[in-house]
């Protein structure tokens, strides 16, 4: 097996329901303009408040993805 080099960028997703689905959100979209993505690694949770409620879940993700010769 060749040696492999693997690039990471940090992605921010958001929903209103859960942390679950804003990561979820944010590795669909990243997937949209990334290719071979491998691993996606939680960094941080927060949640936005608004008039005292909940307003989104956000979660930050560390994608990785096998770069291309």
């Amino acid at each position: 097996m060749p040696d492999s080099v693997y690039k990471i960028v940090e992605v921010v997703g958001a929903s209103p329901e859960s942390w679950e689905k804003a990561a979820a959100a944010a590795v669909a979209r990243a997937s949209s303009s990334l290719r071979d993505l491998r691993v996606a690694e939680v960094v941080e949770q927060d949640i936005q408040i608004e008039a005292g409620k909940v307003k989104a879940y956000r979660t930050k993700l560390k994608l990785s993805f096998k770069m291309e010769d």
